[in-house]
């Protein structure tokens, strides 16, 4: 149940921008996302309900993506290149697979334990 406890850390950490987020952790909690998104998107449609979930995903995003970025030694304000037409998005995917900084970095101790 790893998928599970991952997405659970980033509920418990709702709102928490500081620290650092493995790649685990942020790439779980996008697929249990996806899966429920879908679930309630195809049990209930567009409706309050789902908007609901997505503003609640929105702010549980917003702070596993800035912890994503701490854990690449990047600051959190790099998020904002998501709002770039096209090229913004892919920078962002392409941070998101990288490995993190081994080792403690200015944001924290390694979430990995190196």
């Amino acid at each position: 149940m790893f998928i599970v406890e991952n997405f659970i850390s980033v509920v418990k950490r709702c709102m928490d921008f500081s620290g650092r987020s493995r790649r685990s952790e942020f790439w779980y909690f996008v697929l249990v996302v996806a899966i429920i998104g879908g679930v309630i998107g195809g049990v209930f449609g567009i409706g309050g309900i789902y908007l609901f979930y997505l503003l609640i995903v929105v702010l549980l995003s917003l702070s596993v993506q800035v912890r994503r970025l701490h854990d690449i030694n990047k600051s959190g304000w790099w998020y904002f290149v998501s709002f770039i037409p096209f090229i913004g998005g892919l920078v962002l995917l392409f941070f998101n697979c990288l490995e993190g900084t081994r080792g403690p970095n200015q944001y924290g101790p390694d979430p990995k334990g190196r």
